[in-house]
This record gives structure tokens, sequence and C-alpha cells, in this order.
């Protein structure tokens, strides 16, 4: 009695494939489950028809240990253990016959008629004035990107190339160089100030992709944006420290 209350309360967890479909599913099951029962969950993860399926177990090592062929036998009355692999063979089914969607029929609408449709995640957004049908709100979103837009600009053409000055970046020590770069770039929007610093504290040699904007030794070059950087008579911090002393 011992023996059978093992069985039925513990828990095996495998891997299950099928010649349905090539992609494994981990899956988890009481051992006190008879064979038909499992087959009727097995159905619901493969597709497969429970009453034309095989079940196959096989060890971690791709090993093939023995065949379930009795539906009223449990599941713990087979030496299946956690990490095995339950494999469900369908006699009805091909090996693979849902992977290929290449023969699947395509639905296809063009935007006319996508359009026109009242029951389309377009339509709904535009009852609901949601998103980009919104008018005000993106008037609204392009007014404030065009505010930005002009402070930044404006912050950018403030700085000058060859000036002294200092990078604040929140969570950051404070960093020092020369400004070699004021402009667009090809990997990001908007302006960017390319920096020469006094010390190795950067993350390119004034180039980014194969691009190059400025020249200088690897890890002394970095790009940020105008409000990163004040321009100014920042002398280096080791001159600094000279004077002090």
């Amino acid at each position: 009695m011992a023996e059978y209350q093992v069985i039925t309360q513990s828990i095996v967890n495998v891997m299950v494939t099928s010649t349905i479909s090539s992609f494994p599913v981990e899956k988890r099951f009481a051992k006190n489950l008879t064979i038909g029962e499992l087959k009727g969950k097995l159905e619901l993860v493969t597709g497969a028809s429970a009453a034309s399926m095989v079940l196959e177990v096989y060890n971690q090592d791709k090993e093939f240990i023995c065949t379930m062929t009795n539906d009223n036998a449990l599941l713990g009355s087979f030496p299946v253990d956690d990490g095995m692999r339950l494999h469900v063979k369908d006699s009805n089914l091909r090996k693979g016959e849902f992977d290929d969607v290449s023969k699947v029929t395509k639905f296809e609408l063009s935007k006319d008629e996508y359009s026109k449709r009242t029951d389309s995640v377009k339509s709904f957004l535009e009852r609901n004035k949601l998103g980009k049908y919104n008018k005000e709100e993106v008037e609204k979103k392009n007014e404030e990107q065009r505010i930005k837009d002009a402070e930044e600009e404006k912050m950018a053409l403030a700085l000058e190339v060859g000036k002294r000055c200092e990078v604040s970046i929140t969570g950051q020590p404070k960093r020092r160089g020369v400004i070699q770069f004021v402009g667009s770039v090809h990997f990001q929007s908007g302006w960017w100030i390319g920096i020469h610093y006094d010390e190795p504290m950067g993350k390119n040699d004034g180039s980014v992709e194969g691009k190059r904007y400025f020249t200088c030794p690897p890890k002394f070059g970095a790009f940020l944006k105008p409000a990163n950087v004040v321009m100014g008579d920042f002398p280096e911090f080791f001159e600094e420290e000279m004077d002090e002393m």
C-alpha cells in the first residue's frame, strides 16, 4: 500500500516531442495517471489523436527505454524519471506535417480592403481616437518634439570645436576634455558632441562603426548630447591638483 501511494503522489518532469512537430515541450505529470489519461493530456499538447497515439520513452542520452502499451497501466509503473523524453507517435499523421508553412494558404488583404473593415485594430483605434489617430495628441507631441529639438540645436551651436569642456552625466564622475565635433551622426538622431577626453575614460577613438568624426587615441573619445557638455576654461584635473599643492 505504501508503494502505491508513492506512485500516486509523485510528479515527473519530462520533455514531450511528437511526429507532428519537432519542437520539444517541457511538461509535468502525476505518476498516478493512467496511460489513457496521459494520452488525453498529450492530445492537447501535441495535436495527435489519443486513439492512434503510441508513447515511447527515451532517456537523457536519447536512448530508447520502452513503449507504453497498456492504457490502463499507471505512468508510475513505467521507468520514467525527471529529464526523460516522451515521444508521441500518431500513425495517422506524417512527421513534420504541420511544420511546413509553405503549404498553408495565406489570407491577405489589400490596404483598401483592410481600411474598410470595421473589426480591425485600425478601426478600433480610429473610433476611440487612440495613438496616431488622436490628432490633438499627435500635434501636441510633435510640438513638444520641435521645441526639444530647437533647444538642443541652440545648445549645440553654442559649443565650439577646439574649446575646453566639462562633461556631467548622472551617476558618473565629471570628465574634462576638448570639443572635437559638433553635428549630426549616422548612429543616432539629433545633435551630438564629440569629446576628446583628457584621460582614457571614453568608448572610442572618434569613430563609430567605421565612420570617423574626429581623431584621438582609443578610449579617449566619446559622443554626448549637448545638455551634458559645458564649455569653459576648464584645466585638466591634474593641473588643478598641482595648483593646489
